[in-house]
């Protein structure tokens, strides 16, 4: 019994060890594809989400309490700078102004009368100031009434585009209520939030920081066809969040970008002496990068790398690799740790002109 059992034991053992050749067999009869870190100068991109505002935009309101008498432009339409836009019903203003005039002309007549009077020393001289005093009284009620008259009539503080006209002709309009609002899509702003260390690099690093013009990516992943430029950064940062907001202009002659719109933006930085791989070398486990490096004696093992940074088809090696290590480039799926196999090297640089990358 026990030499049944020893022989059947031998047997499995013959059998494991066959299953395990003929695996390694199967791994080298595959030639794999393989590469090498490779150290280079290029520029990486790096993105922002932005939101876009007019250069001027600003809600009209009206300024006096009345009727809705006339709407004289159209939801999106494109007015100049003093264009009229509504007019509040202004009769009860324009009865206030001519009240204000006859009383003008009234103290005027009176002052008239009282210098005559002084001027004879039959009334005081005392009787012409205050006469005086009545006369510039009623012209400044006069001037206050031209006022009121004049809010009765909306004008367009700077040549825009109206937007929407929620209140329809006849309606009551309150004073201070919304009207419509006006924006100057001439030129934009895309505001965005940079972390601190991100802010420190940009104004410490100079030479590093890359270009001030930027791209606008926008929302159904067109480009912008205009270069934009940053132009402001705000004093303070956000105590909840860390970050500090740039502000970038861009150009709209063609009315593309509207007020609230939103995209990002895409500011480019030199790397120099960057280590990089190509992405389709690594697979990951929880989170964390491996890549499989081929030694020696043609063996593969699995290791771990830390990216620093990722660009089109590849990631910038902050630790893990060096340059010159060979590294599996496809089939990775198939292999497993300590596996021997065939391969045929790719030159790292070929391989960079097949990529989207920008090598300097």
């Amino acid at each position: 019994m026990v030499k049944k059992m020893i022989v059947a034991a031998v047997l499995v053992c013959l059998g494991s060890a066959s299953c395990s050749h003929k695996e390694t067999e199967k791994q080298e009869n595959v030639t794999f594809a393989v590469t090498a870190p490779i150290q280079i100068d290029t520029t990486f991109v790096k993105q922002y989400v932005a939101q876009i505002r007019s250069v001027q935009n600003v809600e009209i309101r009206a300024q006096e309490r009345g009727f809705l008498e006339h709407i004289y432009v159209d939801e999106g339409q494109f007015v100049t700078k003093g264009q009229l836009l509504f007019k509040i019903m202004p009769r009860l203003y324009q009865a206030e102004l001519q009240k204000a005039q006859a009383e003008a002309k009234a103290a005027a007549i009176e002052l008239k009368n009282a210098k005559t009077l002084a001027d004879k020393n039959i009334v005081s001289k005392n009787e012409q100031l205050v006469a005086q005093a009545r006369l510039e009284q009623a012209n400044a009620a006069v001037s206050m009434a031209k006022l009121h008259l004049s809010f009765t009539e909306i004008r367009a503080p700077f040549s825009g585009t109206v937007d929407r006209i929620p209140k329809k002709l006849g309606s009551l309009i309150d004073e201070g209520e919304i009207l419509t609002t006006l924006s100057d899509n001439s030129h934009m702003f895309a505001y965005f939030n940079v972390s601190e260390p991100e802010y420190l690099d940009y104004k410490l690093h100079v030479s590093d920081r890359g270009e001030t013009n930027v791209d606008l990516l926008l929302a159904n992943g067109d480009t912008l066809p205009y270069k934009g430029k940053i132009e402001v950064i705000e004093s303070e940062f956000d105590a909840e969040t860390g970050n500090i907001a740039f502000r970038a202009g861009f150009p709209n002659p063609k009315q593309l970008l509207k007020h609230g719109e939103t995209g990002k933006v895409q500011m480019q930085f030199p790397m120099r002496n960057a280590i990089v791989i190509p992405q389709k070398t690594t697979y990951e486990i929880q989170d964390k990068k491996f890549v499989f490096v081929v030694n020696a004696a043609n063996q593969v093992k699995s290791r771990e790398i830390v990216v620093a940074g990722e660009l089109p088809d590849l990631y910038v090696i902050k630790t893990g690799l060096k340059v010159g290590e060979k590294i599996v480039l496809d089939g990775i799926q198939k292999l497993n740790d300590n596996d021997h196999i065939k391969y045929a090297f790719e030159e790292p640089k070929a391989l960079l002109h097949k990529l989207k990358l920008k090598v300097e």
